[in-house]
């Protein structure tokens, strides 16, 4: 009796575990059949690329959650929240707008300044801003360096309403060096809130990661060698990065540069100087956790220069670094983070 018993448990176990091989088969097998679906267009003012499994289109949600990002830190959208905020209009800051400010004043704090969100009225000045100036003299540098300091704005809270305090008005916040990240954020925030497990956020160079591609490998990401490109059309590769369940971000200035009496003026703009930076450092390719991380870490190192950014490295062990530089004698070279070393495609 008790050894029916026991083979009748018996049986039933191997029943169940026959199920559920069965079952995680054909969930595998659908998985591996279902499409990877692919959406682009322009936002920010710049391309974004979509690339997703799911076995319907998510165009619509993708532009949605875009728009959103766009509302809250566009500069060219005049209704936006940081519009607003410049133009010392009393509006109390969105749930993104915070997440971006937050992140930036401790990223600033962690990189010395030199990450800095104060710094667009000498964007503005240097011609590369929402804003075009002509090319400043010193004494508009300065005059612009004493409202340039992200210590120089905060967000308080009083009697449940909350608000940005500059300590003078002339002060402007600029996002773009963090926002391009934080919408590709965004956007695999929705995709994954709609059950994709599979997917590849691209928006204006700023990746966001998750899974496998439709070879089911992991997603390659291409660094751009960095060659003078204004248009954008250069496509030779550097290196290429394995990157999955990550975001990377890069910056340098081979493409948004200008020539004046034969010298070279790049977009990123030191926030102690006040002027265009001017060192070794090519590109910064940054890989972190999210992507507006990345994105602020990547602007930064290109403001410190090769040595500093290693020391911010050596202690945030939370992110990995390649870089592109030239050395004394003009030739181009690369450093990477240890970490980084089992991610490079052969």
């Amino acid at each position: 009796m008790n050894k029916n018993r026991y083979n009748r448990k018996n049986i039933g176990q191997i029943l169940f575990l026959i199920f559920l091989i069965v079952g995680t088969v054909l969930i595998v097998r659908k998985q591996r059949n279902m499409p990877y679906q692919h959406d682009s267009g322009m936002i920010f003012g710049t391309i974004y690329n979509v690339t997703y499994q799911c076995d319907k289109n998510l165009g619509e949600g993708i532009l949605a959650a875009m728009k959103e990002v766009d509302n809250s830190l566009s500069m060219f959208n005049k209704n936006s929240t940081i519009s607003r905020i410049n133009r010392n209009e009393h509006v109390e800051p969105d749930e993104m707008f915070l997440d971006v400010f937050n992140l930036a004043q401790d990223i600033a704090q962690k990189t010395d300044g030199a990450f800095d969100i104060t710094v667009a009225p000498l964007v503005n000045a240097w011609g590369f801003g929402f804003k075009k100036g002509k090319m400043p003299v010193q004494n508009q540098i300065d005059s612009l360096l004493s409202i340039t300091g992200y210590q120089k704005v905060k967000y308080i809270k009083t009697d449940g309403k909350g608000e940005i305090i500059k300590k003078d008005n002339r002060i402007m916040l600029d996002c773009s060096a963090i926002a391009k990240g934080y919408g590709s954020d965004m956007v695999a925030r929705y995709l994954e809130s709609q059950g994709v497990k599979n997917y590849m956020v691209e928006i204006g160079g700023e990746v966001v990661t998750r899974g496998i591609n439709s070879q089911q490998q992991p997603w390659r990401i291409g660094i751009s060698k960095p060659v003078d490109d204004t248009l954008n059309v250069n496509r030779d590769i550097q290196a290429v990065l394995k990157v999955t369940d990550m975001a990377m971000a890069t910056s340098g200035n081979y493409r948004n540069f200008y020539y004046k009496n034969g010298k070279k003026y790049a977009h990123t703009i030191d926030p102690k100087t006040g002027r265009p930076v001017q060192h070794s450092l090519l590109s910064a390719t940054v890989l972190a956790k999210d992507c507006a991380t990345a994105d602020a870490y990547a602007t930064a190192f290109m403001v410190m220069g090769v040595e500093k950014a290693k020391l911010i490295l050596k202690n945030n062990t939370e992110i990995m670094a390649y870089f592109i530089y030239s050395d004394d004698s003009g030739k181009t070279k690369v450093w990477y983070s240890d970490t980084i070393r089992q991610k490079l495609a052969n």
